[in-house]
């Protein structure tokens, strides 16, 4: 690993400092050792555990959680159990910092028993890992968008999600590190159904600026974008939007109007290295293009250097530069850069 890989996986730690996770450890028993100590991982950045199986009894989750030091509660909490009391002594349990050891032993994995609890404990997470010939990876499905035709572990997840859990990931537990491979990248390894927003273009906010500004420096630095500084951003920001992935923001547009002009620029077009080639610099294209069809614009048009290609494939073409608006024109002239506009009509009369 990399200090790039560790840099990347510090940014999941505020986000899960905090919350509670339910994992339900129905993985092979060759794999238990190993996934303790993935969740005595996530215990020592701050997470609330919730330890439970439908296969393997409580006391071989206590004994393994004992094996690699994990902090628990003594208690074991029964999986059925709802009540104000056992739910108030389990979430006493989280905030001293053990993990909760529940018993759901002889249930179905994503039983109404263990959505109640999860969701009575306000779970932001429900993780299955399940034996590896269960179900094959789907990356991520929107619950709402599940129909009858789905098996019957991603029509309960979406249950789960809608009673109130936002996310719930099913993952090969046989598989080495699975659970830290799902939750510490955008894309995962497995199958997570959700409920809230896991990847969406939305505009830029102000707490974002520093971001923005760390992601496309590279960028800037080899004069594919142009220099952007915090007050610039922050006096356009409702020109700007962000993909955010899970919390992340890994990509960037801009849409800039000129007064007069019936063209809209498409500018500040990036997406992070490790998040290229998935298609999101098209989606964000698409993104400003229908932003500038909704202000009225006929046509937009972008400038660069080393996009050419991408560009001609979005069914832009090449331009004279003096077509673009005038000021605009300008301001490219006074650059000195040699950039080639490409421009793609979004609306007819």
């Amino acid at each position: 690993m990399s200090w790039g890989d560790v840099r990347g996986l510090l940014q999941y730690v505020p986000q899960f400092r905090g919350k509670v996770f339910v994992i339900l450890v129905d993985a092979p028993v060759t794999a238990l050792a190993e996934t303790m100590l993935d969740l005595l991982s996530l215990q020592n950045i701050g997470v609330q555990l919730v330890i439970g199986s439908t296969v393997h009894s409580t006391d071989d989750l206590l004994d393994r959680a004992a094996e690699v030091e994990l902090k628990y509660s003594q208690a074991v909490y029964s999986g059925g159990d709802s009540s104000v009391e056992a739910i108030g002594e389990a979430l006493a349990a989280l905030q001293r910092g053990q993990a909760v050891v529940a018993d759901f032993h002889g249930s179905d994995a994503f039983s109404p028993s263990v959505a109640q609890f999860a969701v009575a404990i306000d779970a932001r997470k429900l993780v299955l890992l399940h034996p590896a010939d269960s179900m094959p990876a789907q990356g991520a499905i929107r619950a709402a968008g599940v129909n009858d035709s789905e098996s019957p572990l991603i029509l309960a997840a979406a249950k789960i999600c809608d009673s109130g859990v936002p996310r719930v990931h099913i993952l090969d537990g046989s598989l080495p590190a699975v659970l830290l491979d799902e939750l510490f990248s955008n894309e995962g390894v497995g199958t997570m159904v959700y409920a809230d927003s896991y990847r969406v273009v939305r505009p830029l906010r102000e707490d974002d600026i520093v971001e923005l500004l760390g992601m496309i420096s590279r960028s800037v630095r080899n004069s594919t974008l142009v220099p952007r500084g915090y007050s610039d951003i922050l006096a356009n920001i409702s020109d700007y939007s962000v993909m955010d992935i899970d919390g992340n923001v890994v990509g960037s547009v801009a849409l800039h109007h000129y007064e007069g002009a019936d063209m809209a620029e498409v500018a500040c077009l990036y997406v992070k290295q490790a998040h290229e080639g998935l298609g999101y610099g098209i989606e964000l294209v698409r993104h400003a293009e229908q932003q500038a069809q909704q202000a009225g614009a006929a046509s937009v048009f972008a400038l660069t250097n080393r996009a050419a290609k991408f560009f001609q494939q979005l069914d832009y073409r090449e331009l004279p530069a003096d077509q673009i608006p005038a000021n605009r024109h300008e301001q490219l002239l006074a650059s000195g850069r040699d950039s080639r506009v490409f421009a793609k009509v979004v609306s007819t009369p």
